[in-house]
């Protein structure tokens, strides 16, 4: 009969295989879902030569495999991975805003170039971070990968950032104009809400947020490439 010591540790395997295959399963999805969003996009290009139109045909591909990212938050918090539920929620929730509240809100920005600039950074970003977590977990990871990982994002990062606030920006005259999701006074609640103001609020949060997000990350390819091996980190 085993020790108690010994079952406890065969459960901890177990628990951590479940863990392992569940989050080779999500990386898996999530990267033949961007994959998907790239291809869609490429085709578009090449058959119009425009971003006229892209949004509507990446729409629903974007929506799913961008909103789906939130579980990231929860594999943070019921510690699953190691990475930081703070930085991951405050990546996650910008993207997803921006999809829903901003981009699918305000039909008059989605063939800006904004859009697509933000469409083709995560896209690029998310394909390659995703199979790098793949491979990673598999214990197959090539170095091309992992210096991918921490090195793309140096361009792809603030032109996707720049994408987001472009789009964001050029929301703002459409939300004055109609006063989207806003609540004014008098009403039998009494409260008020402008939601052209938090979309001003939000854009200036940007200011400390980014360099925060971007260090981490500089900081995270010192480690990585620097030197010290390539680490798998989720």
């Amino acid at each position: 009969m085993g020790s108690d010591a010994e079952d406890k540790s065969k459960k901890k395997s177990e628990t951590s295989g479940i863990a392992t295959a569940y989050l080779v399963l999500y990386n898996v999805v999530m990267c033949a879902g961007w994959l998907s969003v790239g291809a869609i996009s490429v085709r578009h290009y090449s058959q119009t030569k425009s971003i006229v139109g892209l949004y509507d045909n990446v729409e629903l591909p974007l929506k799913v495999f961008q909103t789906a990212a939130i579980l990231e938050i929860f594999h943070c918090l019921f510690g699953i991975v190691r990475s930081s539920a703070f930085l991951t929620g405050m990546q996650v929730f910008s993207r997803v805003f921006i999809v829903w509240s901003v981009t699918h809100s305000v039909l008059e920005v989605q063939d800006e170039p904004g859009v697509a600039l933000y469409i083709t950074c995560w896209t690029c970003t998310e394909i390659v971070r995703y199979a790098f977590y793949t491979f990673g977990l598999l214990n197959q990871l090539p170095y091309i990968l992992t210096w991918l990982r921490y090195t793309l994002f140096i361009v792809l990062y603030p032109c996707g950032v720049a994408g987001e606030l472009w789009t964001t920006y050029s929301a703002l005259p459409h939300v004055q104009k109609s006063g989207l999701y806003s609540v004014s006074l008098p009403n039998d609640y009494n409260i008020s809400f402008d939601f052209y103001k938090i979309l001003i609020f939000l854009m200036l949060l940007y200011i400390p947020c980014f360099p925060r997000l971007f260090s981490h990350m500089l900081h995270q390819r010192r480690k990585v490439i620097g030197g010290q091996g390539a680490k798998k980190t989720n």
